[in-house]
């Protein structure tokens, strides 16, 4: 066990209990910088999560933060790579989550980096406003240089959904970003379920999970908003729906969050805790059906399978999509590195492009090295990310299934 001698402000308090515990577990072995994308990188020990635990030991035993320490703090994906290596069970993305949260507090961001996050985190979250500057952005986007072209995703055609009832029935999260940017995601899993004689409860609002919130310094607005789709899902959980079916696994590793998140809350603990043990990754569900996926050899494609990092990582879900698409007769290519982020990571490529770039590009090369006829993803994000600079089309997996 480490050593740790807490700053009298942090003893005995909830958090001080929690940083103490995980950092005892940390024995520095460094096995975790060997999968961390930005240690491999930046080759920097303070940009991996060795140093950063280092860095925030510090803080919590009294070192006064600085620019520097919030920096590399803010340089991390959390994409929780280092805890599927780590031997010893840290729970890294926790401490971050505290240590940066407790580090702004004595070291404010300053008001134009406050402003960027908020106005982030509000344009995503307001759908309306969000599909209307896509529409204008694609309409206009011929006149544009390749380079900012290139930023802006190809309008899709949406299918239709099935509107059949079925007396199996599940919720479905929409998103915030998802039903603009490719609302064949959500189409597809409808139609595919409701052949499996599941109905999908639709709510047409745009809803947001909290988790662009939390990620981007408002812990407290991305629990209104965890709060609001509690209290949106509530009355049908009180139907007895089966599941709450997410296709996005970036919400789908917050929504399994709520309960710890909201565990001190007197009056949405309890739900919470529900929303948490109703939810399942869209994988999880086909999976008990796939007796029913027939395989069809004339349409099957030379598939690699980007696994994002929420679901291998986050939910600890790993070759399952690529075992669902073998049955359908689809060929899985090799992906070179699969562990590594593809810099999503949320709003990380929005506030850190020049390392979601290079991560970009790094990961583009890995998932091309048997020459795939197509991209399938797990989660919107990604989608985007790797459809920027990709010689394939980058699609959701359940519209190949």
């Amino acid at each position: 066990m480490v050593q740790t001698n807490l700053d009298p402000r942090f003893q005995k308090t909830r958090d001080g209990a929690i940083v103490e515990s995980i950092l005892r577990k940390c024995v520095h072995c460094g096995f975790c910088n060997a999968t961390c994308p930005t240690y491999q990188l930046r080759g920097d020990e303070l940009d991996g999560p060795r140093g950063r635990i280092y860095q925030m030991k510090q803080f919590f035993e009294g070192v006064a933060p600085n620019a520097d320490m919030l920096r590399h703090l803010d340089r991390c994906l959390t994409c929780r790579s280092c805890e599927t290596t780590c031997p010893s069970g840290v729970n890294y993305s926790q401490l971050l989550e505290i240590g940066r949260t407790a580090i702004e507090q004595e070291l404010p961001r300053s008001w134009r980096d406050k402003l960027v996050r908020k106005a982030i985190v509000r344009f995503i979250n307001c759908g309306w406003l969000f599909t209307s500057c896509l529409r204008v952005a694609q309409v206009f986007s011929v006149l544009l240089p390749p380079k900012m072209k290139q930023l802006i995703p190809v309008r899709q055609q949406a299918v239709k959904r099935s509107k059949r009832s079925h007396q199996r029935k599940v919720l479905m999260l929409e998103g915030c970003v998802q039903p603009g940017l490719a609302p064949n995601t959500n189409a597809c899993a409808v139609n595919l379920l409701d052949r499996f004689g599941i109905e999908v409860i639709r709510i047409s609002a745009q809803h947001c999970c909290g988790s662009a919130a939390m990620h981007t310094s408002e812990q407290a607005f991305g629990l209104r908003q965890a709060k609001h789709l509690i209290d949106i899902w509530w009355p049908y959980v009180d139907a007895g729906i089966e599941a709450i079916v997410i296709s996005a696994s970036g919400c789908g590793v917050t929504i399994r969050d709520f309960g710890r998140l909201l565990a001190d809350d007197p009056h949405y603990a309890e739900k919470a805790q529900r929303i948490s043990q109703l939810s399942c990754d869209l994988v999880e569900l086909i999976e008990t059906e796939q007796d029913q996926i027939s395989r069809s050899e004339h349409s099957s494609k030379r598939v690699a399978v980007h696994t994002p990092c929420t679901l291998q990582h986050g939910l600890g879900i790993n070759q399952r999509i690529e075992r669902l698409l073998k049955l359908a007769g689809h060929e899985i290519c090799r992906v070179k590195d699969a562990h590594l982020c593809c810099g999503s990571a949320g709003t990380y490529s929005m506030l850190q492009p020049v390392l979601s770039d290079q991560l970009r590009e790094n990961k583009l090369q890995a998932l091309m090295i048997d020459d795939p006829e197509v991209i399938v993803s797990a989660n919107i994000g990604c989608q985007i990310q790797l459809s920027r600079g990709s010689p394939v089309v980058v699609r959701h997996w359940i519209e190949l299934l």
